[in-house]
């Protein structure tokens, strides 16, 4: 799916994402963005995720529930040659804040097609961001980018403001269950059996790059439910005016107990509380009952050790 962008005078330019971001159908249909859309496996029919369009999320995590396999896949390089030739023949600079290239190839082959397409025309302005964020993390930041855009920063400078503000989106998650990361090959299957018997649910997060990572483990839903409500006292700043997303995979009585918890905690009461729902494409591995709420906070990129603060300097003076 792809949301068309006006073209407009010189200083105009593309801000694209993809599904992986979760836009709401509400915010997609007002937002200036152009939206491509993963595909993705359900029974064996190829699809490609059009933020609720085609199914609702109950009907697609009802056939999860019912023993549905979903599968996804990269977007393909011949769909960012098209889409970016596309771009290129209107003449539109355009920026491309891309899932991250931790978890899919989509960056890796959105940055092939940029080149070919850049080789083909020199003049053309054109970026790919590796956003490094998953789920509707993406959201938060092409929110901020669009308001961005309006206060007048150019294309190479959202470029730059994307790469710096990414680390400061925070984005904490629980899932009913292991399975569908099992089914997918993300855990082996006798880590997602033994947590089902334990009833142990995953606390998690994502690294600098990208990457999930398992911040703890609790019994039972409702402490996994306290463990966000932690992280999030723990590492939101509150007076800035920004956003707040809360998202589930079909788990909507977990999500208003979440919202009603997160607006108790200092500075959030007031807050913009954006309400979604997780998209085919990330519904496809974190399967139905995963609940989230993501946020602006603390630079994730102070947190990190000494010896990769060293490193980060070296590859920085290379």
């Amino acid at each position: 799916m792809t949301a068309p962008a006006s073209a407009g005078h010189a200083s105009r330019y593309r801000i694209v994402v993809d599904t992986c971001a979760d836009l709401t159908p509400e915010i997609a249909a007002t937002l200036d963005v152009d939206i491509l859309g993963f595909p993705y496996m359900l029974d064996g029919v190829e699809h490609t995720d059009d933020i609720w369009t085609s199914i609702t999320p109950k009907q697609f995590y009802d056939k999860i529930r019912a023993g549905s396999h979903a599968s996804t896949s990269a977007i393909s390089l011949g769909r960012y040659l098209e889409f970016f030739t596309e771009c290129a023949e209107e003449g539109t600079p355009t920026v491309y804040l891309c899932f991250t290239s931790a978890l899919s190839a989509s960056y890796d082959f959105a940055c092939q097609a940029a080149e070919q397409v850049r080789a083909s025309y020199p003049n053309f302005e054109l970026y790919v961001v590796d956003n490094a964020l998953p789920c509707a993390c993406g959201e938060l930041l092409a929110l901020e980018a669009v308001r961005q855009r309006s206060a007048g920063l150019s294309a190479e400078e959202l470029v730059a403001w994307a790469n710096e503000a990414k680390t400061c989106v925070h984005g904490y998650f629980t899932l009913d269950s292991l399975d569908s990361l099992a089914a997918g090959g993300r855990i082996p299957p006798a880590a997602a059996q033994l947590s089902s018997k334990l009833d142990v649910k995953a606390n998690l997060s994502f690294d600098l790059a990208g990457s999930l990572s398992l911040t703890g483990v609790s019994r039972g839903r409702k402490k996994a439910l306290k463990s966000l409500v932690k992280s999030f006292k723990e590492n939101y700043l509150p007076d800035q005016g920004l956003p707040i997303t809360i998202v589930s995979s079909d788990a909507e009585k977990d999500a208003d107990w979440l919202e009603a918890a997160v607006r108790r905690e200092g500075g959030a009461g007031d807050a913009t509380i954006i309400r979604g729902s997780v998209g085919p494409t990330i519904g496809a591995h974190v399967g139905p009952g995963m609940v989230a709420v993501i946020f602006w906070g603390r630079d994730r990129a102070e947190k990190i050790s000494l010896t990769d603060r060293i490193a980060k300097r070296v590859r920085g003076a290379e």
